[in-house]
């Protein structure tokens, strides 16, 4: 049997983005409490994603132009790997207050963002795109990805979502952005 080597690469991607979502599962979170989703986009939903994200960039106009600059990079993309936060608190009382509320029932009626909600994303990211750079599969962290999955609801009750574009090109698709 021969596999060419899109073959090769399209099933080396999809295999690492299965394996990045279970580094964002087994990412460290604090108090140990897990408020993350993840989820792998292709084909059909992954178009989806790119075309609210031109619809994005044409209704914010002038200086949004980078939503449709990111499009063209997830069409370019062979997998995109959703990792979404959801605004939930870790019950810490007025223990904490980084949020600077009294409480985490105050922030949770402001209708606010746990630091460690973002703590937390931004943990899970940075494993999984050391484990994308151990396995040479060209990614960028694209917030207009995550704007554009909310948008659509793809994570449900998840409002902080990033994406992870995934390529294997001879020159990385990121590069000259």
């Amino acid at each position: 049997m021969i596999i060419n080597s899109q073959k090769a690469e399209e099933s080396a991607i999809i295999n690492l983005a299965y394996n990045v979502c279970a580094a964002i599962r087994t990412a460290p979170k604090a108090c140990g409490i897990d408020h993350l989703e993840t989820a792998i986009l292709t084909g059909e939903d992954k178009n989806r994603v790119a075309d609210e994200m031109r619809a994005i960039c044409k209704s914010l106009g002038e200086g949004a132009e980078f939503f449709c600059r990111d499009a063209d990079n997830v069409d370019k993309s062979s997998v995109v790997v959703l990792v979404g936060a959801k605004y939930k608190t870790r019950g810490l009382g007025e223990k904490c207050k980084l949020c600077r509320f009294d409480d985490c029932i105050a922030c949770e009626k402001a209708n606010a963002v746990c630091v460690f909600t973002s703590m937390d994303l931004g943990i899970a990211l940075g494993s999984s795109v050391s484990l994308i750079a151990d396995n040479r599969i060209d990614n960028r962290i694209m917030f207009t990805i995550g704007k554009a999955a909310a948008k659509l609801g793809l994570l449900g009750d998840c409002k902080m979502i990033m994406g992870i574009p995934l390529s294997a090109s001879g020159k990385s698709i990121f590069y000259d952005r």
